[in-house]
């Protein structure tokens, strides 16, 4: 009888701390800052168990695919801006931001009942203060106002610009992470005529280890209005 080998042992994780991670990809923060964000992804790692919150479950996918997006997404807003993340999932990028930017006021809110209840769990451990919202944005744009709407992989900007078109009389400026395609989507927008109205800059461009093609920073805000 042929013996059955033993199981293929997991690869050891590329990098022991949070830190080395932030280090090895450019991004080293203050202490306190990566204890935040260590404790937040202990969390969301702990809860990805049973829900499925992310697939960045080690310190060099969660640096390389979240906190680098975050960190250029957080180096736009300004001191007292009221952000609102747009389908926040596991709290990417708005946890993230509201630790690296603690100047700054994060809302989160998601459609998806799962998620948003997710997230209540999520901020409550980690001890943030950030509100909540099972609802979608385009709800809650009736009674509030934002300085910034921020998200990533949430939509192609048709659709974003789509439901957010009547609503910009609630927000300053759509601040979204792209990546290799947005120039396709941009287009398919302008198509579509969905920026007529609008402008829009690329504001950074970044590279992310394991992308083929630079990430980016989109700002878009009404073309008759003050730049924010």
């Amino acid at each position: 009888m042929n013996e059955v080998p033993p199981p293929t042992p997991a690869p050891a994780p590329k990098f022991a701390t949070l830190q080395e991670a932030l280090t090895a990809h450019g991004a080293p923060l203050d202490d306190a800052i990566v204890a935040a964000l260590d404790k937040y992804a202990q969390i969301v790692w702990e809860m990805n168990q049973s829900l499925n919150l992310t697939r960045h479950t080690d310190y060099d996918k969660f640096v390389a695919r979240d906190v680098l997006d975050s960190l250029a997404l957080a180096g736009q807003l300004k001191p007292g801006d009221e952000i609102l993340d747009l389908g926040s999932g596991g709290g990417v990028p708005g946890v993230i931001i509201a630790i690296l930017r603690p100047d700054v006021q994060v809302s989160l809110c998601d459609s998806v009942t799962k998620k948003a209840k997710a997230l209540e769990e999520i901020v409550h451990r980690a001890g943030l203060s950030i509100p909540v919202y099972h609802a979608r944005a385009e709800d809650l744009l009736e009674d509030f106002r934002y300085h910034a709407i921020v998200c990533r992989a949430v939509a192609p900007l048709k659709k974003l610009l789509t439901w957010l078109a009547p609503h910009w009389a609630s927000f300053d400026q759509l601040l979204a992470i792209k990546g290799g395609k947005w120039v396709e989507e941009r287009n398919e927008a302008r198509h579509f005529g969905l920026l007529n109205d609008l402008q829009l800059r690329k504001e950074v461009e970044y590279t992310t280890p394991g992308n083929d093609h630079p990430s980016v920073v989109l700002k878009i805000w009404p073309a008759g209005r003050k730049e924010p």
